[in-house]
């Protein structure tokens, strides 16, 4: 049997083939990937490149590694950075939104008062970011101030796509560097940051398409390693930070409460949501944008884009309440499982640790599958929690939706089943686990 050094090489090294040989479905210049031959292609490597990664963490779960692993592990994870990094985004074009809002707001104007194709903005359009604008006609920025204030950090320099990707970088990198202190706090080995820093599904959504959940992963992972310091406020504040780059961090905020701790991150927390949309407060209700409108165009006011609802569906004729009665039950079964965490005691250090993290990637686990997004990269934070929580669904969950990269259904249920199905299958085979947070963190967990 090969050691485990020479096992991470042999994974990553396949990594970086299976990678670059994606890359080649891409057509130079365009944001699609062509025919849909080339589609099923790409695809069938995306998938296959899952199974290197989880070989990948299985060993560094479950064996013993020296120190200088770490250098194998980062030396990999720069390596597939770098190969994404000056490549064009596809088929992905929200990164020239970002650049558009941050041009907006260097020209002095709210990002959230005027369409890109207003003819109040003519003057800032070009031939490189505004013809690449989704719902340019139709849609308001639907980013919440933070990630407001981030583009607009790098339109004041005059950036691009490639400076846009390249600050989404930084919070990826600042996600790696917490999650490493979080992994020494916890006392296990620093080969587990590999868990998120070859995650495929977080390279292709950050270092590729520069998606700005990259922000929310690296922002909550500082907001973990503030609550494992026992900085309660700064953490509460971090976290709304994180929520106001991208709203679904929101729902691991129980976890943050453990133990009765409510009142200190909670005070940080709204005081840093308020003075955030403060800053963009002079357009009224239009600076929560497209939030509104996106809901209907996701199919979530109707259902259709509910995985469960939408397989319910092909069984049967749903009654006209059905998305309310699910989202009766599905917030009810939440609130439960949030209040149990927060009148849950709070341990020593390292189980605190595995308990904060155990209890992220449940919450954020949960929260995902009942409202089933079909946008790969919005599961990329799920990989923050699971480089500590390392249960095999929450590995799963956090790794497996770069299936959503490309859709051949073009539906809400048969290709997505894929990712639900074994996660919901994995959770349920390991769910006495979820009751040990030790468990989550020794070898036997994956």
């Amino acid at each position: 049997m090969r050691s485990p050094p020479a096992q991470l090489c042999l994974y990553g090294g396949v990594s970086i083939l299976l990678m670059l040989l994606a890359l080649q479905f891409h057509l130079p210049g365009a944001l699609v990937v062509g025919s849909a031959d080339r589609e099923s292609a790409l695809i069938a490597v995306l998938m296959v490149s899952l199974i290197p990664y989880l070989l990948a963490v299985r060993v560094v779960v479950r064996r013993e590694f020296k120190r200088g692993a770490i250098w194998i592990v980062l030396g990999v994870a720069v390596l597939l950075r770098a190969i994404l990094l000056l490549q064009p985004p596809f088929p992905s074009t929200d990164i020239f939104r970002y650049v558009w809002d941050g041009r907006v707001q260097a020209a002095g104007i709210n990002p959230y008062l005027y369409l890109p194709s207003d003819p109040a903005l003519q003057s800032l359009r070009d031939l490189a970011v505004f013809p690449n604008i989704n719902r340019a006609d139709v849609a308001l920025t639907i980013y919440p101030p933070m990630a407001q204030l981030i583009f607009a950090a790098v339109g004041s320099i005059g950036g691009g796509v490639i400076a846009m990707k390249i600050a989404m970088l930084g919070f990826d990198c600042l996600a790696i560097l917490c999650v490493g202190a979080l992994v020494g706090l916890a006392g296990l080995p620093r080969a587990r940051l590999l868990i998120y820093a070859w995650n495929p599904l977080v390279l292709w959504s950050f270092a590729l398409d520069g998606h700005i959940d990259a922000a929310a992963s690296g922002l909550l992972a500082l907001a973990l390693l503030l609550r494992a310091r026992h900085r309660d406020g700064l953490a509460g504040a971090t976290l709304a930070l994180a929520t106001l780059v991208k709203f679904l961090p929101i729902v691991v905020a129980p976890a943050f409460a453990r133990g009765g701790n409510l009142l200190r991150p909670l005070l940080a927390g709204l005081a840093t949501i308020c003075v955030l949309y403060g800053i963009y407060a002079s357009v009224g209700w239009q600076v929560l944008g497209f939030l509104g409108g996106y809901s209907a165009e996701e199919g979530l006011d109707s259902g259709a884009g509910i995985w469960l609802l939408a397989g319910l569906s092909r069984l049967t004729t749903l009654p006209h309440d059905a998305v309310m009665v699910y989202g009766i039950c599905a917030t009810a079964a939440f609130t439960w499982l949030g209040l149990t965490i927060m009148r849950a005691p709070a341990g020593p250090a390292c189980d605190d640790i595995a308990h904060l993290c155990r209890d992220c990637a449940l919450l954020a686990s949960v929260a995902m599958v009942a409202i089933s997004p079909h946008y790969h990269w919005y599961f990329a934070w799920l990989a923050v929690p699971a480089v500590i929580a390392a249960n095999p669904a929450f590995i799963w969950l956090a790794s497996a939706p770069l299936l959503l990269y490309l859709d051949p259904f073009e539906e809400r249920f048969i290709w997505p089943s894929l990712i639900y199905v074994p996660a919901l299958v994995l959770f349920l085979k390991d769910r006495w686990r979820l009751s040990t947070p030790l468990a989550l963190s020794q070898g036997d967990a994956v």
